[in-house]
């Protein structure tokens, strides 16, 4: 049975853990999100359920898919194999053109060694 409770948690783990890594304050999210400064927090704390519009305009501020979103939050043993290929999107993603391009030169090199 799905416990509620647990989802909210990990939903509000989730957007802080984004909006961290962005260096941002719930201010911030909320003003890019178009929501107030306290439903943010209580979206952090697991105090609110948000809608799928609110949850598309904080994924959207965060500048990751609401896919993306949910499949960070998958608890440990149930990731699935995109993991890998997420992570490296997360890593790209603010990162110049260049650099970009620099990392896909890098894998078309791997990837062309591995077919000889």
């Amino acid at each position: 049975m799905i416990d509620v409770s647990e989802i909210m948690k990990k939903v509000g783990e989730g957007i802080r853990h984004y909006r961290k890594k962005r260096g941002w304050n719930q201010e911030e999210l909320a003003h890019l999100a178009q929501v107030h400064e306290s439903y943010v927090g209580k979206l952090e704390r697991a105090e609110k359920v948000c809608s799928v519009d609110v949850m598309e305009r904080v994924t959207a501020a965060l500048g990751v898919s609401m896919v993306e979103f949910f499949s960070y939050i998958q608890p440990e043993g149930k990731k699935s194999a995109g993991t890998t290929l997420e992570e490296i999107v997360d890593r790209l993603r603010g990162r110049s053109e260049e650099e970009q391009r620099r990392v896909l030169k890098v894998i078309d090199a791997v990837l062309d060694d591995k077919l000889k």
